[in-house]
């Protein structure tokens, strides 16, 4: 697969606002996973055409106005895998909540109770059918960035939509589709639980 990959710097640049898109894929890249502690590196966004722009974040302010504008465009739906963790950095760096968002990980889970392993890579295996390696994920995202590394963050995202359309022709034919739109409506919540440090399951006794 020849991919399509370009690293801007700070904010996407004029002229690219995916306005033709009724959905984007969507991923992002920490220094760690702890928002108070490690910060906001990267944001990866593809149409869906074997493209991966990548934003390098100005981390002294994050000015992004381009790149904010897209995420919070309610009439894009965004396709993030475990939307969870990159919604919160989002959040907290960004300042910005991120409108109509769908999330693989949470399809996986409820679509795909034959496994237990909804893990990205996992996913790719089994829908795609490519093995990819994971081996860059506990690499330095705050630097400037090798081939290697930009090839690692494109793979993040060019297969999300292939992986939430299959996934939910299984979530509604195993009648689950329901449950799926409900579990997406408590993500912001989520989020702002964890941001607000209820970690925990606050449903359990």
């Amino acid at each position: 697969m020849n991919k399509d990959i370009k690293l801007h710097q700070k904010d996407l640049p004029d002229g690219i606002d995916f306005n033709n898109s009724d959905r984007i894929a969507c991923d992002c890249e920490f220094n760690g996973l702890n928002f108070d502690r490690d910060r906001l590196c990267l944001v990866q966004i593809s149409s869906g055409n074997n493209d991966a722009h990548i934003i390098q974040l100005n981390r002294e302010n994050y000015n992004a106005p381009n790149l904010k504008k897209v995420l919070t465009n309610k009439n894009i739906k965004k396709i993030f895998h475990f939307a969870r963790a990159d919604l919160a950095f989002i959040k907290k760096y960004l300042h910005v909540d991120v409108e109509n968002v769908e999330c693989t990980k949470i399809a996986s889970k409820l679509a795909r109770s034959y496994s237990s392993n909804h893990g990205l890579k996992d996913l790719i295996k089994e829908f795609i059918g490519t093995d990819i390696s994971k081996q860059l994920q506990n690499s330095d995202f705050g630097g400037k960035l090798t081939e290697k590394q930009l090839n690692y963050c494109a793979n993040d995202v060019i297969y999300l939509h292939k992986i939430y359309n299959d996934l939910i022709k299984i979530l509604i034919r195993e009648e689950r589709i329901d449950l799926y739109n409900n579990a997406i409506k408590f993500i912001k919540t989520r989020v702002d639980l964890d941001l607000a440090e209820f970690s925990e399951d606050i449903w359990a006794h």
